[in-house]
């Protein structure tokens, strides 16, 4: 997939409206975790130094009705941006109007001004998350290219993404969108071989298409995590009181029939009898977990054999940790395969967004990963191969 990217633009002197993900957690006002905001700051520096005039539109959290906004602005953002940039940030706290278009046609190149959150707009109607026309009309008239470097949301068909590249003679892609098509589509339609997927997290139900999709193009799928209990349940086996898909059995029953042995599952696991850290807990063979007992991690045997297959892999896609790795004590399952992972010598590596980003930010192995990507919902969509709306408006080269 040949996409145009700000290299591919001449923005000096132009207005650039450039949408970001700036969807950062925030607590009484603060921001917990800058990671998304450091992610767009080298597509922000190259159109800073190239002279364009820098408008950026971001949304921050659900809002449906006006008291949802409180809490909401982002103006904090603004205020951490230029302390990332070292340079003022310009906030304008509307999403349209006579101050936003003043505040705009005063920019001078290489300044740089933040919108209100986008969100704001959905209050009266839902205007941006059901991509008005007219909104996304309104928000292209104030500027002269429009870039897009936010892949957490290229999977939703908002007006401040598809609604104004609807409307715009050039639409690029910004440096962190382009590194997303790079490394996850290419995983899917070009991958080095053998390529190896690492499904997990809680729910089959969450990964029914990324599965179907990899089965035709994985060369081995290693399955860990919560949803590992549906599938040890769809081969008859006891699972306890760990969390199973009740209405899911027969469909990863039906997933391992079509797999023909390209599906591994756990060996063994951790398991506990109470959901927390400090319970005692023992490892057992996967076919001899209690009725009383909660896999919470899976076992050595486990980290073993798939550490063994990683070994001879070239791509690795890794969606959803494989424990619960919140809870330290059963974190030694997901850590492994990172030190697995980390110790790989040239083997493309990506973690597909979500939990599984945050758990190498939060293990310290976010410099040994070739790239984390930065949407959770849009990577998982990516990695079923569906055309996502954010990535289609953007120019073909």
């Amino acid at each position: 997939m040949q996409k145009k990217t700000i290299r591919d633009i001449d923005v000096k002197g132009k207005i650039v409206l450039c949408r970001v993900d700036f969807n950062v957690p925030m607590e009484e006002g603060k921001i917990t975790d800058d990671n998304r905001i450091r992610q767009a700051v080298a597509t922000i520096k190259h159109l800073l130094e190239k002279e364009g005039k820098v408008v950026l539109f971001s949304h921050l959290g659900r809002i449906k009705e006006k008291a949802d906004m409180k809490g909401k602005s982002l103006a904090p953002v603004a205020e951490r941006l230029a302390e990332l940039l070292d340079q003022p940030v310009k906030f304008v706290a509307e999403t349209r109007g006579e101050e936003l278009e003043a505040a705009i046609a005063s920019l001078s190149p290489g300044a740089i001004l933040m919108v209100e959150n986008t969100r704001f707009e959905d209050v009266d109607g839902k205007k941006e998350s059901k991509n008005d026309p007219e909104l996304g009309r309104y928000w292209a008239s104030l500027g002269d290219v429009f870039v897009i470097d936010a892949f957490g949301t290229a999977h939703r068909n908002h007006a401040s993404n598809v609604g104004i590249a609807r409307h715009m003679d050039e639409v690029a892609a910004g440096l962190l969108l382009e590194k997303e098509i790079k490394f996850i589509g290419e995983a899917i339609e070009n991958p080095d071989r053998p390529f190896v997927a690492l499904l997990g997290g809680v729910k089959v139900s969450d990964k029914i298409g990324v599965i179907e999709n990899l089965l035709k193009r994985a060369d081995i799928i290693l399955i860990g995590g919560g949803m590992s209990y549906t599938f040890m349940r769809a081969q008859g086996l006891e699972v306890g009181e760990s969390v199973v898909e009740e209405d899911k059995i027969d469909l990863a029953k039906r997933l391992l029939e079509k797999a023909e042995g390209k599906i591994h599952l756990p060996l063994d696991y951790v398991v506990t009898k109470e959901f927390k850290n400090d319970t005692a807990s023992r490892v057992t063979d996967a076919k001899e977990i209690r009725p009383d007992e909660m896999g919470m991690d899976i076992g050595p045997e486990t980290l073993k054999k798939y550490s063994d297959i990683l070994q001879s892999a070239s791509t690795v896609v890794w969606n959803g940790p494989f424990g619960v790795f919140e809870f330290e004590n059963f974190a030694k399952g997901t850590k492994g395969i990172f030190e697995t992972l980390a110790s790989l010598k040239n083997v493309t590596t990506i973690l597909g967004g979500g939990d599984s980003a945050a758990a190498a930010i939060s293990m310290g192995y976010e410099e040994k990963i070739t790239h984390i990507s930065t949407g959770g919902g849009a990577s998982l969509e990516y990695l079923e191969g569906k055309d996502l709306p954010g990535i289609k408006c953007v120019d073909d080269l």
